[in-house]
């Protein structure tokens, strides 16, 4: 039976036309009366061994990408002093940018260096050699608080890529638990859902939602919770971002109930942004909520019941004055949702309800809704950022050295989603392990000839179509 339906939710994301592969022969085999027949594994005969075999083809095309970008000269600008004199074999900015590559292929560990290091293609491009990872562990240790805010720095310039093009940005920033099981300096017990009483980091990251690339993040104690010592932190992230707006364009910063601190808020305030904040229902917010009588229905069911409400709520916090905009309230009470806390306050009603503080003026109160509920993203991306680029694998006992080896990881993240965006834009929906079956870890055959190295790619293959 033919398919009847072309719009399915999950065809749209990874088709064989797009990555290269054959389309079956199902109708032609149904046709002719055919069916499939497994081939004997026990008649495909090994041959000889190829040392010019690689598994990580893509590499080619992100170092051409990051060359052209200007990206190792950054490096050698930024970190080309950490390691100095004639005995030097492998320079600072090298071995960056080895780690660049290897997170960029998906080992999230410097121990992964072991397997790579049987890789013609990987240990061409890092020169020929691939250090000892007792070298790199070294290297990571001496990342001092100058080198990590240069760090910082380069992570977040590439985070703010394609920024100047938007008239509305978005900067979502959240908190994250990385559980530990060692004895890494500042692993210390703190806010932890899952493993309660688990020395952890606790890191910070701020991300712009409409290109999904990071442009903030701080490594953390474990003891460590969002609150009024962040408020700098936020504040230089958000005066950051604005200053890479283009002209009359607006930043929305969107943070969860975490954030409901007067020092975040007015910093944000303060550095030129709107915000959009999920209050914690306090009791003093509970009472004004369950009082007001302003309700208005933004959605209904099929039999016209409402199915949402929202209203504007007379109230605020101390330390919401004296700032350059008023602060407004807005709660939603609704039916439709089946997952997470649920606050019920009315005993005849079957509502749950949650709160926002903003300081926009202007949107109407179901748009500040509803644009809250886009902040659900970063928490997929962090998801991607721990099973991807493992984030939260710590290379060493060095605090430090795991904070630089964090931000190598998010950088490694953006420079992948820009390559991503500016080669195959049409592919920026795509998840990272489909980017690396198909544009990263991709086999080819390194071969030299002619005093020339050549890549040869599989005949049809994604990145074959690129360079054609």
């Amino acid at each position: 039976m033919k398919t009847q339906n072309a719009s399915t939710t999950s065809i749209h994301k990874v088709r064989r036309d797009v990555s290269g592969g054959k389309r079956g022969k199902g109708w032609e085999f149904q046709a002719a009366g055919k069916r499939v027949r497994r081939a004997d594994p026990m008649r495909v005969h090994a041959g000889p061994p190829d040392g010019s075999l690689t598994g990580v083809g893509g590499l080619v095309g992100f170092g051409q990408f990051l060359k052209k970008l200007g990206f190792d000269w950054e490096l050698r600008q930024l970190f080309g002093d950490m390691k100095r004199g004639p005995m030097v074999v492998y320079p600072m900015p090298e071995q960056l940018r080895l780690l660049v590559d290897a997170n960029a292929a998906g080992e999230q560990r410097v121990f992964g260096l072991e397997a790579l290091a049987t890789d013609p293609l990987f240990e061409h491009l890092a020169g020929g050699t691939i250090p000892s990872i007792d070298t790199v562990y070294r290297d990571l240790c001496r990342f001092d608080e100058s080198s990590l805010r240069s760090l910082h720095a380069l992570m977040a310039r590439h985070g703010h890529a394609g920024m100047k093009s938007l008239k509305s940005v978005h900067l979502d920033i959240d908190t994250t638990v990385e559980p530990l099981f060692g004895r890494q300096e500042g692993a210390l017990p703190g806010p932890n859902p899952h493993y309660h009483g688990r020395p952890s980091f606790h890191p910070i990251l701020a991300v712009v939602a409409e290109t999904r690339l990071c442009c903030g993040a701080k490594l953390r104690p474990g003891n460590h919770s969002l609150g009024d010592d962040d408020a700098a932190t936020i504040g230089d992230y958000v005066r950051d971002a604005v200053s890479h707006l283009r002209p009359g364009a607006l930043l929305t910063v969107r943070m969860d109930a975490g954030a409901d601190c007067s020092e975040i808020l007015r910093e944000i305030d303060a550095a030129g942004a709107f915000f959009n904040v999920k209050l914690k229902l306090s009791a003093d917010l509970v009472g004004a909520i369950v009082f007001a009588d302003n309700w208005r229905t933004v959605e209904v069911d099929a039999d016209g019941k409402p199915l949402r409400q929202v209203a504007e709520i007379s109230f605020q916090r101390r330390g919401w004055t004296n700032t350059e905009r008023p602060f407004r309230v807005v709660a939603t009470r609704y039916l439709d949702r089946d997952t997470g806390k649920q606050v019920q306050l009315w005993p005849d009603l079957e509502y749950a309800v949650q709160a926002f503080v903003t300081n926009n003026t202007l949107a109407d109160a179901e748009d500040i809704v509803a644009d809250y509920d886009g902040r659900a993203e970063i928490e997929a991306l962090i998801a991607e950022l721990k099973n991807g680029f493992g984030i939260g694998k710590v290379p060493s006992k060095d605090f430090n050295a795991n904070h630089a080896a964090f931000l190598l990881k998010l950088l490694t993240h953006n420079l992948v989603r820009r390559f991503v965006s500016a080669v195959v834009p049409e592919l920026q929906s795509w998840r990272l392990p489909w980017l690396w079956r198909y544009l990263l870890r991709v086999p080819a055959r390194l071969v030299r000839s002619g005093r020339c190295w050549s890549l040869r790619l599989p005949a049809d293959s994604l990145l074959q179509r690129l360079q054609t």
